[in-house]
């Protein structure tokens, strides 16, 4: 019994010499681990210039837009342009068939001659009997009458006139031209077909594409800095289509709506763009930035080292021993991927940027990359 007992201590004592030892060897490991740091991503706060933006979403609009209609009715006998297609200013559209104007306008000439020819006729007859009335040859009255009838002509050439202008102008009608320049929409009505005179639906419309409006409406809080910095210089907006990465377009804010919108607390502004290139299109959504001015020398670090904590906003500032301390900062606002720092961090401090969850003030760190 004794000696099975002692060779049972024995192997107890072996074993704990070798947890001991495997003990010892894994708190080495550990120790090692500790003494090298925790791995971080670091940046160093610098001063650049950054530009002080209102982002929104906006929408492209036309200056102008005209819903063509035809002023008289009649069949359309041409059409002189493709859908989607560029026109010019004066740049004929689509004919009607004229020739019922174009009789009603030799009419009216006609009969304007007529009464021309009648009212020659009546001012000889004044003229003639001017002379004899005052020789008492013909009574006042008959004078009178003459007098009256080349009055009545007069005026009748006179309406006949306006005729003649009218008819002129209603054939002018026959002929649709664009007012502006511009990019055609759909064609409603092709040629064989009749077309009324202001009809409810138009026969096409015309979109103004250059220059282009881009509106907007940002919160009323933000109107005193727009009205401030507009008049010091024009203000530059840029736009982008919404998830595109092509480069921004600028343009020039030009308006700024006259009150605001009760039911939204916002107001309406349009900036105009010269969109040469038509990359704007009408009804188009995009991402803007309206540009009040450029804030020179701010303090700038990446927004992924601004953590959130109890009391507020911090970041870890990594001291020359490698070690990291806890700063309260004050972020005025941020731009893209950086935070403007208003308090708390001076240019030349290195800040973590990742890894922030392993590390307590005072902790010891590893750059793996950034500086």
């Amino acid at each position: 019994m004794k000696a099975s007992h002692f060779r049972f201590i024995g192997l107890a004592a072996v074993f704990a010499l070798i947890g001991m030892s495997a003990c010892s060897s894994s708190g080495g490991k550990a120790a090692g681990r500790a003494m090298a740091g925790v791995p971080v991503n670091a940046a160093e706060t610098i001063q650049k210039d950054e530009p002080l933006e209102i982002p929104t979403v906006g929408r492209v609009e036309a200056i102008q837009s005209v819903s063509v209609k035809a002023l008289v009715g009649g069949e359309v006998t041409r059409v002189y342009f493709k859908e989607g297609q560029d026109v010019k200013k004066g740049a004929r559209l689509f004919t009607i068939d004229p020739r019922p104007f174009e009789i009603a306008l030799k009419q009216a000439e006609a009969l304007l001659e007529k009464d021309r020819a009648l009212l020659e006729n009546a001012q000889s007859d004044v003229a003639r009997y001017g002379g004899l009335v005052t020789k008492d040859y013909v009574t006042k009255e008959q004078y009178d009458a003459l007098v009256a009838n080349r009055d009545v002509l007069a005026a009748t050439v006179k309406a006949d006139e306006a005729n003649v202008a009218n008819a002129r102008l209603q054939l002018g009608y026959t002929v649709v031209s664009s007012p502006l320049d511009g990019r055609t929409g759909s064609l409603l009505i092709d040629a064989g077909n009749i077309i009324k005179a202001n009809d409810v639906n138009s026969a096409v419309v015309i979109y103004q594409m250059s220059p282009i409006y881009v509106t907007f409406s940002v919160p009323e809080q933000n109107l005193p800095s727009i009205r401030k910095y507009m008049a010091e210089a024009p203000l530059r907006t840029d736009v982008t289509p919404a998830g595109s990465s092509q480069a921004p377009v600028s343009g020039i804010l030009t308006f700024i709506d006259n009150a605001i919108d009760q039911a939204t607390g916002t107001i309406t502004l349009k900036a105009t763009f010269e969109n040469t290139d038509e990359s704007l299109w009408p009804g188009e959504f995009l991402n803007v930035r309206l540009v009040l001015t450029t804030e020179k020398g701010v303090t700038v670090v990446p927004s992924q080292a601004v953590q959130t904590g109890q009391n507020g906003l911090y970041v870890y500032v990594i001291k020359p021993d490698m070690t990291v301390d806890m700063k309260a900062v004050t972020v005025s606002r941020t731009f893209g991927q950086d935070s403007i720092i208003s308090g708390g961090l001076k240019p030349g401090e290195r800040v973590v940027t990742d890894g922030q969850l392993r590390l307590v003030p005072g902790a010891k760190v590893e750059i793996k990359s950034g500086l």
